[in-house]
């Protein structure tokens, strides 16, 4: 059996990956639309560990649904993940790829490079999702991404003019925002399980807070590593759900702790600080007045007088 390799492969274009995978050259050296019915030899690449220098999106059927982490409550049919360069995969020799069909998009950085959506297509933050966190398509919207990725393939199949570039540029915002509404979609129906995430990320939060003494403040990658989830993932269906992004929700709970010590010990508010995980007072007084329009100390004395 083969071996996973300590040091990743690196496909740095379109047409070494059409290559590898015995494609013909692609009809476009910046971007292509694979369809992957006439794909099935992706273990016959050249390593276990891969980096590939450009964005990917696939729109896969036919799979496993169990490895892409699909719910009893999402719906069955595509699945659809997304992919930045740089980003480092592991292929699982054992499974069985011969059944899948659908699309991959293939697209250099210097595709988009003189566009708006170069700047902002980091921010698409399903880039950086896990597997487990794949995109799970209804029929009606797998038929929608079918047809964004015939449009962008029948575009650069066509003669190029002055204007194929931006029709494909302007197809590839119309996939990635589809994608951001129906992960939208896909948060929503999630919102009502067991396992939804913002109690679990709440229960946690707190969890450390309630510490005597706060080590660090706790960041998102951190607790999003402790529940299993991506940050990206979790600060965006905490967005979705409730408007506020998870660093927001870290400090909503912080500044919370912090009026109970407030109110309820004699610590000063450096001392305050520095039990919830401050390195310098002056940025737990900065955050507090922030959320709450007003100092610690000022606070304290306000609902105290109040009280009495």
């Amino acid at each position: 059996m083969k071996k996973t390799s300590a040091v990743p492969h690196i496909i740095n274009s379109i047409a070494e990956y059409h290559s590898i995978v015995g494609l013909p050259g692609p009809e476009h050296p910046l971007i292509s639309v694979i369809g992957l019915t006439c794909n099935p030899d992706l273990p016959q690449l050249p390593d276990d560990k891969l980096i590939y220098n450009f964005y990917s999106i696939f729109l896969k059927k036919n799979i496993d649904a169990i490895g892409y982490g699909r719910k009893y409550y999402d719906f069955s049919n595509g699945v659809m993940g997304f992919s930045m360069p740089r980003q480092v995969f592991t292929l699982d020799r054992n499974a069985d790829y011969s059944k899948i069909t659908g699309w991959m998009l293939l697209i250099h950085p210097d595709f988009i490079r003189k566009y708006p959506l170069a700047s902002r297509i980091d921010t698409y933050g399903f880039f950086s999702y896990n597997l487990n966190e794949a995109l799970h398509l209804s029929e009606k919207e797998e038929a929608m991404v079918d047809r964004i990725m015939l449009d962008i393939r029948n575009e650069y199949q066509q003669s190029i003019d002055g204007f194929s570039q931006d029709v494909i540029v302007s197809h590839i915002e119309v996939l990635l925002n589809y994608s951001n509404r129906f992960y939208n979609r896909q948060f929503i129906t999630r919102s009502n399980s067991e396992e939804e995430p913002l109690v679990r990320f709440e229960q946690l939060t707190r969890k450390i807070f309630q510490q005597d003494h706060v080590q660090q403040i706790p960041s998102v990658n951190e607790i999003a590593e402790q529940l299993n989830v991506s940050a990206h993932y979790i600060s965006d269906m905490l967005r979705s759900l409730t408007g506020m992004s998870a660093q927001q929700h870290i400090h909503n709970l912080l500044i919370e702790k912090a009026k109970e010590i407030l109110l309820t010990t004699n610590l000063s508010i450096n001392e305050t600080a520095y039990r919830l995980g401050f390195e310098y007072p002056q940025y737990f007084n900065r955050l507090f007045k922030n959320k709450t329009g007003t100092t610690p100390a000022a606070f304290r004395k306000a609902t105290v007088n109040n009280l009495n």
